[in-house]
């Protein structure tokens, strides 16, 4: 099956991730199957597919979330550049890598901390103690973020004051404060009302000018929303990959265009 993104007419891109034959297993079980996917420097790229296809599998085994839980194994590579790093050989720290791959999950998770040390929880996790520093990073995130102007004179209060849209953003400064090369988004959206999905929307879109971006979305209308390649995938396979708009208008795959026409199944 021709999965693959025929990247000669794009010769401007960089890859900044990659997964080579990569596969994943829940104890004896093959939850992902010889996947070739390549994540684009500074663009958005959405998987999406049915419940239980694999998607969110996938995504967390970008910043190695499966070492939290036993009888989990994975096959293959995934290649991080520029240093052409497998992030998945056993003498790569697994907080090295998340630090280099930051996670905004379903539910806004923020800490029982302030808003403030919410953001800050990363630097300090790496050892920065220069107040002067942190608290110029802590602005920069929550600016970058788009949340700076709301809660830069309350950054004392606890951050689940915060409303749900707010505290998503919140989560998105926590993990843009480390200044990482790739974030992951499992459907971060989900548990948001129309308005704070559009806001989390507009915001992934300008991120993705910055630093490349995995989204897991259930909603193929977000995916082509703020996406610039997308990956269909259908029981731990992946089906299609190509430029978004090419996926939603001219599908190479019946599988992929059953789907996105709503005939699947």
């Amino acid at each position: 099956m021709n999965n693959g993104l025929d990247i000669s007419k794009n010769n401007d891109l960089n890859v900044k991730a990659e997964t080579q034959d990569f596969s994943f297993f829940y104890g004896n079980f093959k939850a992902l199957k010889n996947i070739n996917l390549p994540i684009y420097e500074r663009k958005v790229t959405a998987l999406i597919g049915p419940s239980g296809c694999g998607k969110s599998t996938l995504l967390r085994s970008f910043n190695r979330m499966h070492d939290l839980y036993s009888g989990n194994l994975y096959s293959g590579k995934i290649i991080l550049q520029p240093d052409n790093t497998n992030i998945l050989d056993e003498r790569v720290d697994a907080i090295q890598v998340r630090m280099r791959i930051g996670m905004v999950f379903q539910k806004p998770n923020p800490f029982p901390k302030s808003i403030f040390e919410n953001v800050a929880y990363g630097l300090r996790l790496r050892g920065n103690k220069n107040k002067s520093e942190v608290k110029d990073r802590v602005e920069e995130a929550l600016k970058g973020a788009a949340l700076w102007d709301e809660v830069k004179h309350r950054l004392s209060d606890l951050a689940n004051a915060l409303s749900g849209g707010q505290q998503q953003r919140l989560c998105i400064a926590r993990a843009l404060a480390t200044e990482p090369e790739m974030l992951l988004f499992d459907e971060p959206t989900s548990a948001l009302d129309p308005i704070a999905t559009a806001s989390i929307e507009e915001l992934i879109h300008k991120l993705g000018e910055q630093v490349s971006i995995l989204i897991v979305t259930h909603s193929m209308q977000q995916a082509a929303r703020v996406s610039a390649f997308t990956a269909y995938m259908y029981l731990g396979e992946l089906v299609e990959f190509d430029e978004t708009k090419e996926i939603f208008i001219n599908p190479k795959q019946k599988q992929t265009e059953d789907y996105i026409t709503g005939r699947f199944g």
